[in-house]
């Protein structure tokens, strides 16, 4: 009689096991939208950016011009302006009132290089990634995009129990992304937009 129930208590197990294993292939959380390629998006200045103001008929003011780590630039007759968080019309407008004091009717163009923008509208890979790290969103950057740029899964990984964390209207959403059909089943609807801000968590896997 023991050993029927010791047999049975491993049965048990066994099947135990087998459900939470057949149930870590599941999103845990709501689905991310469907892919649509369509996003209505502009550039944000960041730290670390470099801008190119052109000061038209007046190149004693133009020049290059980096944005500090606190957000604010200086550049020929303007001190501490605000620059992070502005798309580049934005800025140019701006400086043409800064310079509006000196100038008559300044026209300014912006132009910026370094792609780096601000750290809110970065996106961000934690947990079971080959190579977690924050990455600078690109127009119509998709969940496959992010995926390659972070070299994969690692072994340990519960892709399809990952999420996005994404904040939308000032609350935070958990939704659901099926990385293990994506990358390993080739399973092309389980590709999703990413948006500017996003965190892509990665669990591990507990078999």
């Amino acid at each position: 009689m023991i050993t029927i129930k010791k047999h049975l208590s491993r049965a048990s197990l066994l099947l135990a096991v087998v459900a939470v294993a057949g149930c870590s292939g599941t999103p845990t959380y709501p689905p991310a939208p469907e892919r649509t390629g369509q996003y209505d998006w502009n550039y944000l200045v960041g730290p670390g950016d470099s801008v190119n103001v052109f000061v038209w008929r007046n190149p004693e003011v133009s020049g290059t011009f980096p944005v500090r780590p606190d957000g604010k630039m200086t550049m020929n007759l303007v001190e501490d302006l605000q620059a992070s968080g502005k798309t580049p019309t934005q800025l140019a407008r701006d400086i043409e009132k800064a310079l509006g004091k000196y100038i008559q009717e300044p026209i300014v163009t912006v132009i910026v290089g370094g792609g780096i923008g601000p750290f809110d509208q970065q996106i961000r890979v934690v947990g079971e990634a080959a190579k977690p790290q924050a990455l600078n969103y690109r127009e119509k950057m998709s969940l496959v995009d992010l995926m390659i740029a972070v070299g994969g899964l690692t072994d340990f990984a519960a892709g399809n129990k990952a999420y996005i964390l994404r904040t939308v209207d000032g609350k935070q959403e958990r939704l659901g992304v099926r990385l293990e059909d994506l990358l390993r089943g080739g399973d092309v609807s389980a590709n999703v937009d990413m948006r500017p801000g996003d965190v892509l968590v990665v669990p591990e896997s507990l078999f």
